[in-house]
């Protein structure tokens, strides 16, 4: 399993480590790696819910898959819409309440793992039926372009001057990614977690404007989500939390700038609890094509994305052990 990659942190709270199918579905596969693909045709009326406002990560990774899913004639008629709501739990709701229904699939997350938790959620991804993990990508550390912070360092020093007086946004509900990452860096400069104020915006589309607008001391989330504001410099990114340098950004590592932490957020598909094997065999099947293509390929490259492809049993493993340890973590922070 290809978790998260560890989560280092000095000082932060202990412990802190922190895609459905088609009921039209015309060909039968076996889940997994090994399977035989979708033979008789392509799977037709595929809708992929996407958990929260256009234009953030989830919506731009439903998108792009719908897209290749299409090109690559693997899919017909697929749909992607917006269910925006309580941080990814209003979707996973409707999720898990269509038991049964092979058209319906929703692009979801580390962060909607945390919010199931913080918003208090009847339902759990640990209801759904897992399909495959999708990709993972490093967060960036961004700053709007008249930002008084040109580096990281600057943004460290009166951090730690005044923590509560420094804004922090993020695209996700607390025990999302965009939320855990502030949290960690802030542990890893030395600064008490619980002083951190923290601004939860329903993904990147709402976080954007406030990053635009200078409404924020910083924010944090995936550089994916505005590589095009980043592109035209009116976002700037002061460090990215990723083993190595993001491609195609030109910003440090926290490593390189001796902040001892590196985060990844990864991004998957799943569908309704109860569906059939075969609707389940199908889509697997459908998106391991997917994930072979050449399209999927460029996707990941345009992105910045990693690819982090899992499918079946594996992914539920890996859904099991994410769900178990945000709980755990969010339950010692008083936020579960």
């Amino acid at each position: 399993m290809r978790q998260i990659r560890a989560l280092r942190v000095a000082a932060v709270a202990a412990g802190i480590a922190l895609m459905a199918t088609g009921c039209g579905a015309t060909g039968k596969s076996s889940t997994g790696s090994e399977s035989s693909g979708a033979a008789a045709g392509p799977i037709t009326g595929l809708q992929i819910m996407v958990p929260n406002t256009p234009g953030g990560g989830y919506d731009t990774t439903a998108r792009a898959a719908a897209k290749v899913l299409e090109d690559e004639k693997i899919t017909s008629n697929t749909e992607v819409f917006n269910l925006a709501g309580a941080g990814g739990t209003v979707g996973l709701a409707r999720v898990v309440n269509e038991k049964g229904n092979g058209d319906l699939a929703m692009l979801m997350g580390l962060g909607v793992v945390g919010a199931s938790y913080t918003n208090k959620s009847e339902s759990k991804l640990t209801e759904t039926t897992p399909l495959a993990r999708l990709i993972e990508e490093p967060g960036a550390i961004m700053v709007s372009k008249d930002s008084p912070y040109k580096t990281i360092d600057d943004l460290v020093t009166a951090w730690k001057a005044d923590p509560a007086s420094i804004s922090v946004g993020g695209g996700s509900s607390p025990g999302g990614p965009d939320h855990l990452l502030p949290m960690q860096l802030a542990g890893a400069v030395g600064i008490d977690a619980t002083k951190v104020n923290f601004v939860s915006y329903d993904g990147g589309g709402d976080l954007l404007p406030a990053i635009l607008g200078n409404k924020l001391g910083f924010a944090a989330s995936g550089a994916g989500e505005y590589l095009q504001q980043i592109e035209s410099g009116e976002v700037r990114v002061l460090a990215t939390s990723g083993e190595e340098r993001l491609e195609g950004v030109d910003a440090p590592t926290l490593k390189e700038s001796n902040i001892d932490l590196v985060f990844t957020n990864w991004r998957g598909i799943v569908a309704p609890p109860g569906i059939s094997d075969e609707d389940k065999a199908s889509m697997i099947a459908a998106l391991e094509k997917m994930h072979e293509s050449e399209g999927w390929k460029e996707a990941l490259k345009t992105h910045s994305w990693s690819d982090a492809f899992i499918t079946g049993d594996e992914f539920e493993t890996f859904l099991t052990e994410q769900d178990k340890r945000v709980a755990d973590v969010l339950t010692k922070l008083g936020l579960a």
